[in-house]
């Protein structure tokens, strides 16, 4: 374990938090985000049009059946992961509210219940490769959302390996999510003109 999570750093703790204050301070453009992804400073456009009303669908029933005192939110929010030296901006999430009582443009990944990531073409191997291992390890619920391929995917039950469940669903059929929300997904609204 120790060995797998040096590698997943691959940078030092001090290098780790230098790369993310660069992000927290960095001025993108309207519409776009930074997030340290593999060492690097990754700039990459929020979902695009298409993908606006999907958010919203996937918002409003998450947001309905999030735990008490968490928000569902598409806001361009850093989660911090320290133990993996990483920090996201995910398309979507479900936090507890009391993480935004603090200052700053970052916040700690432990508060969130569930991310949800569009895929884009430059951002889907990460969404399929290392954001799902660093969320695998904690955030209880992990959603990727593959506009190219019209599915759905719902990891859940994390551990320190990673998900132990997953399902994909196409656009337009019933995903269950699991706990701490508990209920069907109706993906109809996922669908993409």
């Amino acid at each position: 374990m120790t060995e797998r999570d040096a590698a997943m750093q691959g940078l030092s703790q001090a290098a780790s938090e230098s790369l993310l204050h660069t992000v927290e301070e960095t001025d993108t453009p309207d519409g776009f985000k930074a997030e340290p992804i593999r060492g690097k400073i990754i700039v990459s456009p929020w979902p695009g049009l298409r993908s606006a009303l999907c958010l919203r669908a996937l918002r409003r029933q998450l947001g309905a059946h999030a735990p008490e005192g968490h928000l569902a939110e598409a806001a361009p929010f850093l989660f911090r992961f320290p133990s993996a030296g990483r920090a996201y901006g995910p398309s979507l999430f479900v936090a507890d509210e009391a993480v935004f009582e603090a200052d700053g443009r970052s916040a700690d990944g432990a508060a969130l219940s569930l991310v949800a990531e569009f895929t884009s073409v430059s951002t889907k191997d990460a969404d399929w490769a290392e954001k799902l291992e660093v969320y695998g390890r904690l955030v209880p619920v992990y959603l990727v959302v593959d506009m190219q391929d019209a599915e759905v995917t719902c990891f859940c039950d994390p551990s320190p390996h990673g998900y132990r469940s997953r399902q994909t669903v196409s656009f337009g059929k019933p995903l269950a999510i699991g706990e701490p929300f508990g209920f069907d997904l109706d993906t109809a609204g996922l669908r993409t003109p």
